[in-house]
C-alpha cells in the first residue's frame, strides 16, 4: 500500500527515549512496506551540523536543517523520525508550520529519572559544571504546549510508548493499513 508520508518528531531530554523509539516505530512501519528515515539529532550532527556549536542560534540552525529535510521526505510519501532534542518551541513551530502531516511527540522523563539512567554519565558531567549549555541543566529546554503525542518513558515501556504513536498514525489516517 502506498503511504502519503509524515514527519513525526520526536522531542525531549537527553536520555528520554527518543532514539529507542525511532528505532522501533521505523522497524514497525517497515514491515508494513512504509518508507522510513531516521534523522538522529546526534547523527545529524556529526554530518549535516558539522561545525555547529550548541549556542542557541547553532541548535536553531541544526533543528531547521533536520526539519527541512524531514519535510522533503514526508512529502515525498516517506515517514521521517526526527529524533532531536530540540529544546526551543519557536523553532520546532516554524518547521510544524513548514512540513505537512506533522506530529510531534513529547518523550517526557523528570529530570532524576535521567541522571539515575544517566548511561552516557552527560548528566553527572553537566551537574558538575564539565559540560558547559546542557540541555535540561544549565540551558532551558521548552517542552511542547500540545504535542500530538505525550510518552512518559520513565513509567511506559518502548513497546507501550511505540504502540501510542502508532495509533495516532492509525487514527489520524497518516498510516493506512
Amino acid at each position: 500500500m502506498e503511504h502519503q508520508g509524515a514527519t513525526i518528531w520526536l522531542t525531549g531530554l537527553s536520555g528520554s527515549g527518543k532514539s529507542t523509539l525511532a528505532k522501533m516505530l521505523a522497524s514497525r512501519l517497515r514491515e508494513v512496506g512504509a518508507r522510513v528515515e531516521i534523522l538522529d539529532g546526534d547523527v545529524v550532527r556529526t554530518n549535516l551540523s558539522k561545525g555547529l556549536g550548541f549556542s542557541k542560534e547553532d541548535r536553531d540552525t541544526n533543528i531547521r536543517r533536520i526539519g527541512f529535510v524531514c519535510n522533503l521526505l514526508s512529502r515525498n510519501g516517506v515517514f521521517a523520525i526526527a529524533a532531536a532534542i530540540s529544546p526551543y518551541r519557536t523553532v520546532r513551530a516554524e518547521v510544524r508550520t513548514a512540513t505537512e502531516n506533522f506530529v510531534e511527540v513529547f518523550t517526557d522523563c523528570p529530570l532524576e529519572t535521567l541522571v539515575r539512567r544517566d548511561v552516557k554519565g552527560l548528566y553527572k558531567k553537566a551537574l558538575a559544571g564539565e559540560i558547559k549549555n546542557f540541555t535540561g541543566v544549565s540551558d532551558p529546554y521548552e517542552a511542547p504546549e500540545s504535542p500530538e503525542v505525550v510518552i512518559n518513558s520513565s513509567t511506559q515501556t518502548p513497546e507501550e510508548s511505540t504502540d501510542l504513536i502508532w495509533n495516532h498514525l492509525l487514527c489520524t489516517r497518516l498510516l493506512k493499513l
